[in-house]
């Protein structure tokens, strides 16, 4: 079954892609499901997709629909002038354990800062194959990303969380996941470079929960969700933004973040 379309018209047409569906074959297991295949299998081979999402990453999946829409919007992610926007939630350990995780993005009270950017090359983990990892001196490819604080958060256990949007200025694999721990703010549920079992839960940011015994949390995947996209139409030449609304889990995730830890909240601000 094909995921919600976004838009559509004669040159693009764009998917809500949900979370642990690849968008190309697997170069380790070939029988696993594809968006690609999906897509050629209802609309044609002539299909193309312009770039590509993590497979545990949901959102904003652009596709056009003949070559000369595929040559011009592939240009503009060559020359960086599609603009990308992604919001995760990340967790935020202390400053002492952060510095066990990577380089520290903080501000003077050890918060994470308003606004930061991350400039690390970034490429394949050769001791790690389907991972990757910073570059410091030699080796990698250039990765740049903006990131801006929009919410705080700190549970009943004192454990900080941050609502982050992301704004990648390059495309490389895996580039938030890897940039946003190397901030030493992981991406919640990340099982390559989170932290391991952390999880969120109910009973974490209410007072007095009184919920079922075998408790799941709010969020069980890759807490990052590509939003938007905007790019020049290939055909009116004109500016065209594709949203993507956040899945559920995301807003009930933030529905209670909001009510009982954020600062001033039912928790401890």
């Amino acid at each position: 079954m094909l995921p919600p379309i976004l838009f559509e018209d004669d040159a693009l047409i764009a998917f809500d892609k949900p979370s642990g569906l690849l968008i190309a074959p697997d170069r380790w297991d070939k029988a696993r499901a594809n968006l690609m295949k999906q897509v050629h299998a209802r609309f044609g081979s002539h299909v193309a997709n312009v770039h590509r999402l993590d497979a545990d990453t949901s959102g904003v999946l652009l596709c056009t629909k003949n070559k000369p829409a595929l040559d011009f919007v592939s240009g503009q992610f060559q020359a960086k002038t599609a603009k990308k926007t992604y919001h995760a939630l990340c967790y935020v350990p202390p400053v002492d354990a952060a510095m066990k995780v990577g380089r520290v993005a903080r501000d003077e009270s050890g918060r994470l800062p308003d606004e930061f950017t991350i400039d690390l090359a970034l490429g394949e983990d050769e001791s790690q194959p389907g991972r990757m990892r910073v570059f410091k001196r030699r080796g990698g490819k250039p990765a740049t990303t903006l990131f801006r604080t929009l919410e705080r958060f700190h549970d009943r256990r004192g454990r900080a969380f941050a609502w982050v949007e992301c704004s990648p200025l390059t495309g490389r694999t895996h580039q938030l996941r890897v940039h946003l721990a190397a901030a030493g703010a992981p991406i919640l549920c990340d099982p390559f470079y989170g932290v391991p079992d952390v999880q969120l839960k109910l009973s974490d940011l209410k007072r007095g929960y009184k919920g079922r015994d075998e408790e799941r949390p709010l969020i069980d995947r890759l807490a990052l969700h590509a939003t938007a996209l905007t790019i020049t139409h290939p055909v009116s030449r004109e500016p065209a933004t594709i949203t993507a609304p956040l899945p559920k889990e995301f807003e009930v995730a933030l529905k209670y973040l909001r009510k009982f830890a954020a600062p001033g909240g039912g928790a401890k601000g």
